[in-house]
């Protein structure tokens, strides 16, 4: 791709589900952005199209310049939650985030669509492992899937009971804290379930025991 994508092309690719990336436009929108290598045409019915990982860069580079952007009325009252209103699986250590039915059902909801996302882009609709958007989300997905089952985050950043899920240098693996040896084998129980391949390491300076998971390929 040279050219950057028009303002209406823009538009749809910012209206993209923020879970399954599924797209809503014209034929002429959607043909354009499979052209720019953007969007990809399923090739089983109903053929819906979905964003490639370069339209989801696309998409979240637009999310992170306004959330970026200086606020020009009243402070948000809510920080935890991203300013474009996008919904975003709790990675523990967020505050100001609605635990009642309403987030329940969105989480749901979230992952009722994972599940398809994987049905429509992995081989042979497979669902029981992680499909190429979750490969470019570890942090988010794995966080997604331990929310949806039921596991509690921490609260706040000094909370120390419920779960972390935190980025690593190494490739295609997040780290997973939690507060005591059970809540970490729960939570591993829950990530082998999703699809996850997860073992147990000790951390060598503070011996504090964690998680390291990877999305499985087989």
């Amino acid at each position: 791709m040279t050219r950057p994508p028009t303002a209406a092309q823009r538009r749809v690719i910012d209206a993209a589900d923020p879970v399954t990336g599924r797209l809503r436009g014209t034929e002429s929108q959607l043909a354009a952005l499979v052209k720019r290598e953007l969007a990809f045409r399923h090739p089983r019915p109903p053929h819906d199209h979905f964003l490639t990982p370069a339209g989801h860069r696309i998409r979240e580079e637009t999310a992170n310049a306004a959330e970026s952007a200086p606020e020009a009325a009243e402070p948000a009252r809510e920080p935890a939650r991203e300013s474009s209103g996008v919904f975003a699986a709790r990675v523990g250590g967020e505050e100001g985030i609605d635990s009642g039915p309403s987030r329940i059902r969105e989480v749901h909801s979230a992952w009722q669509g994972l599940l398809e996302l994987r049905r429509m882009t992995n081989p042979h609709g497979v669902v029981d492992r992680p499909c190429a958007w979750e490969r470019t989300h570890l942090v988010q997905a794995a966080a997604l899937a331990l929310e949806a089952a039921g596991h509690r985050p921490a609260d706040t950043p000094t909370d120390a009971e419920g779960y972390r899920v935190r980025a690593t240098p190494q490739p295609e693996a997040v780290a997973v804290r939690g507060h005591d040896a059970g809540a970490l084998r729960e939570c591993a129980a829950t990530l082998e379930q999703a699809g996850w391949q997860v073992g147990e390491h000790t951390e060598p300076r503070t011996g504090a025991r964690y998680l390291l998971a990877s999305p499985r390929r087989t």
